[in-house]
């Protein structure tokens, strides 16, 4: 497993949360996502031979927020 984490300014309240962990978790190959509210960081759990950073990136956005690879 590879841990990526992501960044989004856009999170507002506690269904921003919800949205973004159930978009990612509905990927094929990551195993757990977490949204920190406070930090606008995202941790990604999952195996990158299934799924990289971009796809990643594109179901954050799928859900009308904008995330960006981070090294945090």
């Amino acid at each position: 497993m590879k841990k990526t984490i992501l960044r989004s300014q856009e999170l507002t309240c506690p269904s921003c949360i919800a949205k973004i962990e159930k978009a990612l978790k509905s990927i094929d190959g990551v195993s757990d996502a977490r949204v920190y509210f406070s930090s606008g960081k995202i941790e990604v759990a999952h195996d990158p031979a299934k799924v990289q950073a971009a796809q990643l990136i594109q179901a954050v956005q799928s859900v009308g927020y904008a995330a960006s690879e981070s090294a945090f």
